[in-house]
């Protein structure tokens, strides 16, 4: 037997058996090993039968009193009670279907039943308990493995394959990682952590085999997004000679913030290095991105090239389009605007444009990547917000220039040693201060009994000249009665009608949602931006949304159903002008721990802090979105909870890089090999 052999070589695992396996990923030994537990379940401890709690399950070593007694029920019901005694006390045993019971159980015989205990008054019953002969322990006695399972399946096949595995090729598992890298970071040998990951002798154990699996994954991920940024940074990009940053500062109307004027250095340094620049410019809502995005445009069409930037919506795409051309224009530059939304004739005659370098710096939405779109010398592409880009979009962009420079910006913070994995191909910059005079935004979260209260608020601030947001979850009621028809979830539909005619009836409110056509958007976001709605109820369609100074009110309806960083989001749509500004967040949960998660926006208006609080709770899978889908699939480590383990890891990588960057030695080879398997989809790996 080796790590190829089939699962069909096992006892009792025929054609029909292994095709079930198969679904979940098992086929050969190998498989079986790499199949690690997803939780565990500690039956070491006995207890007795007067002491059995019922807070969990609990393993008893009990004797049989008496012949046990099999009644049938009903057709297909079968039910076996036993009594079992210890020198504690009686249990009364229960099986259900299980008819075999009545002669195995011998009376007279010690047994250990693991399982939950139920208590009336003095009576202890247990149902359907692991049950085996106190002599010949293999359930229990033991920190028991517990598998994905899929129907046919059962926890006890897992763990009888898993064992043979164990037993008979865990030695077989070579080695990958350097010895000097084991002996260093104090790893366990992977053979031991194999073993223990399946079955651990105890939780410390577990721990430390654990570590070795999750920084063996994150050792290969980190090293094989090092060796893809080194292979992209050895291409030749554009040269942008810009001199100096002076003559585009004296276009801004405002200062720029010291953490503004380092981004833009350190942009200007890689656009003249001759290698194309891979940055993320990270910076919370309202930090000032646009200002670096303009400024690295605008040293490129100094040099006489074209730059792009991608926007996830019309609306945002329109918001840059205008403060590019007012900020721009009266340097010379040209700016162009492509939506999907535009007529035929209309993006002809833009696409022409920009064939031609008559529009020096487009801005667009997805259509900038589709094929009718021709550059006559693309030197930067601008990605907005890259977690709602798939990275192949930016790749589809990125194809239609040699080697383009690329900047994406974000504003949902990530904690910096996360940022260098998420985005591990990519230079990180953090704008880290706010512009100044920035008030900061008062946060509260409300119950339903403050409903009318918070109406009133509304209406206070309107009548001082503000406007308002209400965002919801929903966008129409669900007739199904689906998960979107839980109670008291705001329709935005419904909901802006009932406060249209019955609670601001002597105020503009307006709707919008992501559902709606792009021009009935435009219409309401313009009407908005202009000051002809006090209301504007919408869904979170406005998340990455227009610039709106006026806007002094974010109320959030159903906050306990969105997450932290989105919630930062929508609050970062006010705040942007000169009057204090405020953000409600409703909730009719009573729950505990949606109050102390709806407390972190209270806390805090620090999108890191509230970013890492997110994570913690969601996890990465739901953080990143679409970015996560660039990176290949972890299988052991939690980017959100593995954060020491990420960056020893990284470390660890790096170092072994610096001494063999094409890891060529013979005694990388395992390395190389992992590395190479883990990015078998990107084919320049090694190239």
């Amino acid at each position: 037997m080796d790590l190829h052999t089939s699962v069909e070589q096992f006892p009792g695992i025929g054609p029909a058996r292994a095709k079930k396996l198969a679904r979940l990923g098992v086929e050969t030994v190998g498989d079986i090993l790499r199949n690690f537990p997803r939780d565990y379940e500690d039956r070491r401890t006995e207890t007795t039968i007067a002491r059995a709690g019922e807070e969990g399950p609990v393993c008893i070593r009990a004797m049989i009193a008496k012949p046990p007694r099999l009644s049938r029920i009903r057709r297909g019901l079968d039910l076996v009670k036993a009594e079992a005694v210890d020198h504690s006390g009686l249990a009364q045993i229960t099986y259900f279907n299980q008819s075999y019971r009545k002669d195995s159980l011998q009376v007279g015989k010690e047994y250990i039943f693991y399982g939950r205990v139920e208590r009336q008054g003095r009576a202890v019953r247990m149902t359907n308990p692991v049950t085996e002969p106190a002599d010949r322990r293999t359930a229990t006695g033991c920190i028991l493995p517990v598998y994905r399972l899929t129907a046919g399946i059962t926890n006890n096949i897992m763990v009888n394959l898993a064992r043979w595995a164990v037993e008979g090729c865990a030695h077989l598992w070579q080695e990958s990682l350097p010895r000097h890298i084991v002996e260093r970071n104090d790893l366990m040998d992977v053979a031991a952590a194999l073993r223990t990951i399946h079955f651990p002798n105890d939780f410390g154990e577990l721990e430390r085999a654990k570590h070795r699996m999750i920084f063996e994954e994150l050792f290969y991920l980190t090293a094989g997004l090092a060796l893809l940024k080194d292979r992209r940074t050895n291409v030749s990009g554009p040269v942008c000679k810009c001199p100096s940053l002076q003559p585009y500062l004296h276009l801004l109307p405002f200062a720029p913030t010291e953490a503004q004027l380092r981004v833009m250095e350190q942009c200007r340094a890689d656009m003249a290095s001759g290698r194309p620049m891979n940055r993320l410019v990270q910076g919370d809502v309202g930090s000032g991105k646009t200002v670096v995005a303009a400024a690295a445009g605008w040293m490129v069409v100094q040099s006489g090239l074209q730059a792009a930037l991608m926007a996830p919506t019309e609306l945002l795409a329109a918001q840059h389009f205008k403060t590019l051309s007012n900020l721009l224009t009266p340097a010379g530059v040209r700016v162009g605007l492509l939506t999907g939304s535009m007529t035929p004739t209309q993006k002809r005659q833009v696409q022409e444009q920009i064939k031609n370098g008559e529009i020096q710096f487009i801005v667009g939405t997805h259509a900038l990547f589709s094929k009718g779109v021709e550059f006559e010398n693309l030197g930067l592409v601008v990605a907005d917000e890259q977690h709602r880009f798939g990275v192949e979009q930016r790749a589809a962009l990125n194809a239609k220039g040699e080697s383009p420079h690329v900047l994406v910006m974000s504003a949902t913070p990530i904690p910096r040693t996360l940022a260098l994995m998420v985005y591990g191909d990519l230079d990180v910059s953090v704008i880290d201060q706010m512009p100044a005079g920035r008030l900061p935004i008062d946060t509260f979260v409300v119950g339903e009994d403050k409903r009318q209260r918070m109406y009133g608020f509304v209406r206070k601030l309107v009548a001082e000249g503000r406007q308002a947001y209400i965002v919801c979850p929903t966008v129409e009621e669900n007739p199904d009665g689906g998960a979107e028809s839980l109670p008291n979830l705001k329709a935005v539909t419904t909901y802006a009608r009932d406060l249209a005619e019955n609670v601001f009836a002597d105020l503009r409110v307006a709707f919008v949602h992501g559902k709606m056509k792009a021009k009935e958007k435009e219409a309401v976001m313009a009407a908005f931006v202009a000051g002809e709605i006090d209301v504007l109820v919408s869904t979170t369609v406005i998340e990455v949304g227009v610039d709106v100074p006026n806007a002094a009110l974010m109320v959030v309806e159903n906050a306990e159903r969105f997450g932290l960083s989105q919630l930062h989001q929508l609050r970062g749509r006010v705040g942007r002008g000169a009057h204090q500004s405020y953000c409600v967040l409703v909730t009719s949960s009573r729950s505990d721990s949606v109050r102390e998660r709806l407390g972190v926006m209270r806390a805090t208006n620090d999108g890191f802090r509230i970013a890492e609080a997110d994570l913690k709770q969601r996890g990465p899978g739901d953080f990143f979105g679409s970015r996560q889908h660039g990176l290949p699939q972890l299988h052991v480590a939690d980017l959100a909870g593995d954060m020491a383990v990420l960056e020893q890891a990284r470390l660890a990588a790096h170092d072994l890089l610096a001494r063999d960057p094409d890891l060529s030695a013979p005694i990388h080879k395992g390395v190389r090999v992992r590395v190479h398997a883990l990015f078998r989809e990107q084919a320049d790996i090694f190239n």
